[in-house]
């Protein structure tokens, strides 16, 4: 097999196809990356886990297999299973082992039957939306067949292999290949994946839509039941170039940074109202592009967690970090969100770009029974940055008429006849370092000029588009709108006066010293989470008090946190980064001549919200 490269399109031979295996402008993830520069964004940032603990290739892990006579290979949805069987193979008959391979997916259940089992939480013809599959790995499984899965004696070593494949309840060396979720959907793009027990790929959205309501909680969910079982942890991104380490080393390092500070690795996608702000700002990224909309900063659900040593990466699903130390991470906020990460940073860039699409998100109520998930997307805008003119929807103008305003979008959406928004819809002016406030239900878009550090729940796909100014996506193809379900949970009360009142932050200095302030920006009374800033010239100290503070660097070159723990690590502008509740309390050190401002958001106390 040899590797080619045509376009935005990269990949290898699979068979006798050529079919390219991942279709994304974003270039793999290198095995080893040189330290980034104070002040430079690092897009792979690696959580240092010593010396000689990561291994790279097939060479490399056939060593590990061949010391065991029965082995289960187990792993995420989307891994290339039989290249990896062919590559793994190769390696083992090199060092004189013959293996017999057994394939866990042959004892999957009847295409009809999976159809029949996840088809009542995909939503109907509905080209987004679905609800939380209730179910578990197990019943996509013949039990039968499982439990008559038996390792061969016969041979030097048996390798039962798949996803699921710790299902049959084998004892033996277990080894789990994760695969980032970025790295998933590249491949589904490439129609090179399919989802979990379905005998063909769909086209990429279908396939999102049930990674999202089926896949994705079903094999998060069997995470957990593996965790401390896993002897041998593999990111298998790169078919040929895999890197591995120890099940003990990976829980190791979780545990450790969980009581010290976390950050994830973070992608990035162009988007039809996508600016050019992410792309001056973080040059190392492929320029190739039309734009970048987002930056997903810290949506856990999607992020993965860089492991590295001697220069080595290695990445697993933040899920692992939340199975493993929920508590620890966002402390009293566990009882009631579980192993969910509860709170979310991403970029929208529209300067240079277009306006988002007017939008709301459902309220509480109306997620649970709709969608069955457990809390609701609130959220707030940040401007990061903005240009001259730069504006912000929020909210209602002033005795809006709901039918009116409903009537004019039905029509626009059936004729393609343009809306006078502003005629309905509360426009404001944007101002570096202000906050909106967004909670469920209402009304807003971002306008094209801003640099926006959306702070919002983490629950991010419930967007309910009213209007999108006509354009087209990145395909050409108009965007689905979701007129009835905005609707259904638009508060019409948030308009004229209360807007500036209720729907914007009204900061006030809440504490301060010679050469530091604390700045509240208050939320509103319906976000579970609060928001504040501090602005230092030298170092500013904060206790965690019991919850996860997530922070970013919005204004200065970078910073160096200090944990109680004693670990250090330095942070550029405008990444993103966590200190968990268990670090108890942490330093910041301001490393540059100018004055540095750190936005931090962590939870309210008590919580609110139910």
């Amino acid at each position: 097999m040899k590797m080619i490269s045509h376009g935005h399109k990269k990949g290898i031979y699979m068979g006798k196809s050529a079919t390219s295996w991942r279709n994304s402008s974003q270039p793999l993830m290198p095995v080893r990356v040189e330290p980034t520069p104070p002040g430079q964004y690092d897009i792979y940032p690696g959580f240092p886990t010593g010396s000689g603990q990561i291994e790279v290739g097939f060479a490399a892990l056939a060593e590990r297999v061949a010391a065991h006579s029965t082995v289960i290979i187990d792993g995420f949805i989307g891994v290339f299973w039989s290249d990896l069987r062919a590559r793994l193979d190769k390696a083992l008959k090199k060092l004189g082992v013959e293996a017999a391979w057994i394939d866990v997916a042959r004892m999957l259940k009847s295409e009809t039957e999976i159809e029949a089992l996840v088809n009542p939480f995909l939503g109907g013809d509905d080209p987004i939306f679905g609800t939380r599959f209730t179910g578990d790995l197990g019943d996509f499984f013949d039990s039968e067949r499982l439990a008559a899965a038996e390792p061969d004696l016969s041979s030097d070593c048996t390798i039962l292999y798949g996803c699921g494949a710790a299902l049959a309840g084998w004892e033996g060396f277990l080894v789990y290949v994760d695969l980032p979720k970025s790295e998933l959907q590249y491949r589904s793009r490439a129609g090179t994946v399919m989802n979990l027990g379905a005998a063909k790929p769909t086209t990429p959205k279908l396939m999102y839509k049930r990674f999202y309501f089926v896949d994705w909680p079903v094999l998060t969910d069997y995470k957990a039941d593996l965790l401390l079982d896993i002897d041998l942890m593999v990111d298998g991104q790169r078919p040929t170039e895999p890197t591995l380490m120890a099940g003990d080393v990976m829980r190791s390092a979780l545990a450790t940074m969980a009581h010290n500070y976390i950050r994830v690795r973070p992608w990035f996608e162009p988007g039809p109202w996508g600016g050019h702000w992410i792309k001056g700002h973080i040059p190392q990224l492929p320029q190739d592009v039309p734009n970048y909309a987002w930056s997903f900063e810290l949506i856990t659900p999607e992020n993965g967690l860089l492991l590295e040593s001697d220069g080595s990466l290695l990445e697993i699903a933040f899920d692992w970090l939340m199975i493993a130390h929920n508590h620890e991470v966002i402390g009293d906020a566990a009882a009631r969100f579980g192993t969910e990460f509860p709170i979310r940073f991403n970029f929208l860039d529209t300067i240079d770009g277009g306006n988002l699409s007017l939008q709301c998100h459902p309220r509480l109520a109306f997620i649970r029974e709709q969608f069955g998930e457990r809390f609701t997307q609130d959220e707030t805008y940040y401007i990061l940055d903005c240009t001259p003119g730069a504006r912000v929807y929020l909210g209602f103008q002033t005795g809006v008429n709901p039918a009116d305003f409903h009537a004019v979008l039905t029509q626009s959406a059936e004729t393609g006849v343009s809306v006078d928004i502003e005629r309905y819809v509360k426009s404001l002016p944007a101002h570096k370092h202000d906050l909106y406030l967004i909670p469920s239900g209402t009304i807003h878009c971002s306008g094209t000029g801003n640099m926006v550090l959306e702070i919002s729940a983490t629950p991010y796909l419930f967007t309910f588009k009213m209007y999108d100014w006509l354009r087209l996506d990145l395909e050409g193809k108009l965007r689905p709108l979701n007129i009835e379900r905005a609707f259904d949970n638009l508060c019409f009360e948030r308009q004229g006066e209360r807007v500036e009142q209720e729907l914007v932050s009204h900061p006030y200095v809440e504490a301060e010293g010679v050469d530091w302030q604390r700045i509240h920006l208050p939320t509103h009374h319906e976000h579970f989470y609060d928001v504040r800033r501090y602005e230092f010239d030298s170092t500013i100290t904060a206790e965690t008090n019991g919850s996860v503070h997530i922070m970013s660097l919005v204004e200065g070159g970078h910073v160096l946190l200090e944990t109680k723990n004693g670990m250090r690590q330095r942070f550029n502008y405008a990444e993103t980064f966590i200190v968990p509740a268990a670090a108890a309390s942490y330093r910041l050190i301001n490393e540059t001549s100018e004055r540095v401002k750190v936005l931090v958001a962590h939870m309210k106390t008590p919580a609110v919200g139910s």
